[in-house]
This record gives C-alpha cells, structure tokens and sequence, in this order.
C-alpha cells in the first residue's frame, strides 16, 4: 500500500515558477508510473504530466515545455516543476501512483495564479 501526500501549492503571479512534490510512503515510488493531475474550477480532471518506471516523461499540450516531471528516489519523491505559469493553470493538483490493479491517489494541494 502507497500513501500519497502533496505539497508545494500557493499563490503565484503569472509567469511564475512552482515546485510540486509528491512524496510516498509505505512502498518506493520508482516501482510505479505516477501521474500529475490538476482539476480546475467548473472543468474535469485532466492529466498533465506522466513519469514511467524508466524515467520517460509526456506531457498535455497546455503545459509542454513549461512543466517539467521528475522522479527522486533517495526521497521517494516525484516533483512537478511548473514554470510560466499562467491564470489558467489555477488547480488543485493531484499525483497518482498506479501498477497493475494498484491505484493510489494524494488528496491534493492548492495552486492558485494571481496578480
């Protein structure tokens, strides 16, 4: 079992930079492809960035070339560097953790794009 728990969210000015972490206990996150999430206000839930078991990364169109995904196994750990942000990258932004029938989801942190 893989306990999820992000953090890094606030509030940031257009053109800004955040870091999201998403950081697991109980199991090591390298043994899972994780993905980042972001649910805006009013819209569905939409992936925005995958990290596989070998370190291959994809990103939405939205976001390519300014959010960057990364693993860091010494602290179980996969970041989400956000650069440029933009009002419509106001989110919760969730990570979610999966191999075979296993799913495991954080409850997710606040990123909110404000002048």
């Amino acid at each position: 079992h893989v306990q999820l728990l992000e953090s890094g969210g606030g509030l940031v000015q257009p053109g800004g930079s955040r870091t999201l972490a998403c950081v697991a206990s109980g199991s090591a996150i390298n043994q899972y492809i994780v993905d980042w999430y972001r649910q805006a206000p009013g819209k569905q839930r939409e992936v925005v960035a995958t990290i596989v078991t070998d370190g291959d990364t994809a990103y939405t169109s939205a976001v390519k070339g300014r959010f960057t995904v990364s693993r860091d196994n010494a602290n179980n750990t996969v970041w989400l560097r956000m650069n440029n942000l933009k009002f419509e990258d106001t989110a919760i932004y969730s990570c979610k953790a999966y191999r075979g029938s296993e799913n495991y989801w954080g409850r997710g942190t606040q990123v909110t794009v404000s002048s």
